[in-house]
């Protein structure tokens, strides 16, 4: 039966992302970094949320949320640190904020 991978043999298991969330509290940009001829420049946003330090990936120069917004994302734990998936950071929107 071939797509059926629900129920693999080999016994690998997937770690999941973990989640987090809370306030922007700073940013820190490095780079531009290139890796190797051809692959566009990207830089190394350096964040900090509710005290805890993580590493976000990204071809834009400036972080496009501001400092102070609630935002979410998904992250992996690494031996090198904690660093949230490409495109899952974002600003959390409250309904109860919205005023309508």
């Amino acid at each position: 039966m071939a797509g059926n991978f629900s129920n693999r043999r080999s016994g690998y298991k997937k770690k999941p992302s973990l989640s987090g969330r809370g306030i922007l509290e700073q940013v820190e940009t490095e780079g531009p970094f290139t890796e190797w001829v051809g692959m566009p420049p990207y830089y190394i946003h350096n964040i900090s949320v509710e005290g805890e330090s993580y590493s976000y990936l990204s071809p834009d120069k400036e972080l496009e949320i501001e400092i102070g917004k609630k935002v979410t994302f998904r992250y992996k734990e690494t031996a090198k640190g904690k660093f949230i998936d490409k495109r899952s950071l974002g600003v959390v929107i409250d309904p109860s904020e919205l005023g309508y």
